[in-house]
């Protein structure tokens, strides 16, 4: 029979001492896994062949129509729908947006505005020693908690990360810009595909790994009068 003393040898575990995710975990669940990455693609694939094939509004119900059904099949089997949500709200603004004007490059158009603003918003607050990603971090990894603001290195890390953020989200967003004003309607489509997910995986993969190397290297040191 265990006692009360053996029960009070027992360290008590505190939540803040939980061991993060592996690097793994945290990859799969802000992608969605394998399966969160095709079904998010699948809308503008089919909207792209389906411009190409026939004419523009088709290819709106077509991949409208297609992500309606990805987040439906997902709902049904009870599966988390935010990635579905994700993309059905991107494609329906920007198949909404086409349908009205006319235009095919239209339905991108959406996509590229709102990587505009989100890279000038990475690296204002990296100027203004917020940096976004550690938020974001604190939020999505930390439960919350934001005790990396104590700690100068961390500090410095995550700000030089919304560097490297803000620049890869203009740079990426700069080249589909540019494909739009030069009505190149279908390779602004394949840019879409190759500079979405690819390059979100390989910043997350950096993130992780850099994070998690600098809060192994030593433990936070306090900044004076925080």
């Amino acid at each position: 029979m265990t006692t009360g003393q053996d029960r009070a040898a027992q360290p008590e575990i505190d939540p803040q001492d939980e061991p993060l995710p592996t690097i793994a975990e945290q990859m799969a669940d802000q992608l969605g896994g394998w399966r969160g990455l095709v079904e998010s693609s699948i809308p503008v694939v089919v909207f792209v062949l389906a411009n190409i094939i026939g004419e523009l509004r088709p290819a709106v119900i077509a991949s409208v129509s297609v992500a309606l059904l990805i987040a439906g099949v997902r709902l049904a089997q009870r599966r988390p729908i935010r990635h579905a949500v994700n993309g059905l709200f991107g494609v329906g603004v920007g198949a909404a947006i086409a349908w009205r004007t006319g235009d095919e490059r239209d339905f991108y158009l959406p996509g590229i505005l709102y990587g505009i603003g989100y890279g000038i918003a990475l690296l204002i607050s990296a100027a203004i020693r917020q940096p976004l990603v550690g938020w974001i971090w604190s939020v999505l990894v930390a439960k919350g908690r934001s005790e990396w603001r104590a700690d100068p290195k961390l500090v410095r890390t995550f700000t030089q990360l919304t560097v490297l953020w803000g620049v890869v989200w203009l740079a990426k967003v700069g080249v589909q810009a540019g494909l739009y004003l030069a009505h190149q309607d279908t390779a602004l489509g394949v840019a879409r595909l190759a500079l979405g997910y690819p390059p979100y995986a390989l910043l997350l993969l950096i993130t992780v790994w850099t994070v998690r190397r600098v809060t192994r290297e030593a433990p936070p040191t306090p900044v004076p009068g925080a």
